[in-house]
C-alpha cells in the first residue's frame, strides 16, 4: 500500500477520535485530544491494519509564547534574541498569553516493525498550570523513562506511571529547565566548600540581562581597496 492510501487508511479506522497534522510528505502526523489517547494508542497497538508494536521515543513540548518569539538571528535587532528579551510590561500584554490546552504537549514516535511503518502522535495536556496526561506505559513499556523525562524537565505529569520520579536533574532541583520560561542562568548554582568539605547550593550569582544586538562597525583598516595596495617606502628611502 502506498504512503497516502496508508494513510488514508490509519485515518478511517481512528476515525473522528485524531485529526492530521501537517507535516512532511512522506511523514504522518496525528493529534488527539488527551481524553482518546490510551484508546487511540491502544488501537495503534492492537488493530491488524496498524501494529503498532514499539513506542521508540516520547518527548514533552512547550509551546508557550509560540508563533510570538522575536526569534532573530542573522541581524541585528532592537528588541532582543529570543528569550534573552525582557518580556514584561507592555510588550506582554500585546502578545497575549498561551491559549488553555494548547501549552504543554507529549508526543510519541511509534514504530510497526512488521510493517516497517511510522508514526508520530500528539496530544496536548488540557491544563497548562498542571499539564497532565494519561501514561502509556501499560500500551507501551518502553514509555517508562521517556516519561520520567518529560516529567523531569518539562513538569508534565503522568497518570498511572509506575515510578514517575526525577531522571535527569539533581535531588531538590527545583523547577523544569525544558519550560519556556525557566530562567537561562537557573535558580541555583553548586560549589565546592572547602571549609565544609562538601557540595553547597547558593542563590544564583550570575545578574540577569537583556541581551542587546551586537553593533558591528566599519573598520577603514581592512577595506580590500587598501589591503590590495603595494605598502609605501619607508622614510628617507627612494622608491626605485
Amino acid at each position: 500500500m502506498s504512503g497516502p492510501s496508508w494513510a488514508n487508511r490509519v485515518l478511517e479506522i481512528l476515525g473522528d477520535s485524531v485529526r492530521r497534522v501537517d507535516s512532511l510528505p512522506d511523514e504522518l502526523t496525528l493529534e488527539c485530544d488527551a481524553a482518546q489517547l490510551l484508546a487511540v494508542a491502544t488501537t495503534l497497538r492492537d488493530h491488524a491494519e496498524l501494529g503498532f508494536d514499539m513506542l521508540v521515543d516520547l518527548a514533552g513540548v512547550d509551546y508557550l509564547e509560540y508563533g510570538k518569539s522575536e526569534w532573530k538571528t542573522s541581524l541585528a535587532t532592537g528588541s532582543g534574541f529570543s528569550r534573552g528579551v525582557n518580556r514584561g510590561g507592555a510588550a506582554a500584554a500585546a502578545n497575549g498569553g498561551t491559549a488553555a490546552g494548547q501549552r504543554f504537549a507529549v508526543v510519541s514516535h511509534l514504530l510497526s516493525v512488521r510493517r516497517n511503518r511510522r508514526l508520530r502522535l500528539r496530544a496536548f495536556c488540557a491544563d497548562n498550570d498542571e499539564p497532565m496526561i494519561d501514561s502509556l506505559v501499560g500500551i507501551w513499556a518502553s514509555a517508562n523513562w521517556f516519561e520520567r523525562e518529560a516529567f523531569d524537565l518539562f513538569g508534565i505529569l503522568f497518570k498511572g506511571h509506575p515510578d514517575l520520579r526525577r531522571l535527569l536533574t539533581d535531588y531538590g532541583f527545583i523547577g523544569h529547565p525544558f519550560r519556556k520560561d525557566f530562567p537561562l542562568i537557573g535558580n541555583v548554582e553548586v560549589r565546592y566548600d572547602p571549609q565544609k568539605q562538601r557540595v553547597v547550593y547558593e542563590s544564583v550569582s550570575i545578574e540577569p540581562r537583556t541581551l542587546v544586538p551586537r553593533v558591528i562597525r566599519h573598520d577603514n583598516r581592512y577595506d580590500p581597496a587598501l589591503i590590495e595596495q603595494a605598502p609605501s617606502s619607508a622614510p628617507g628611502e627612494v622608491a626605485g
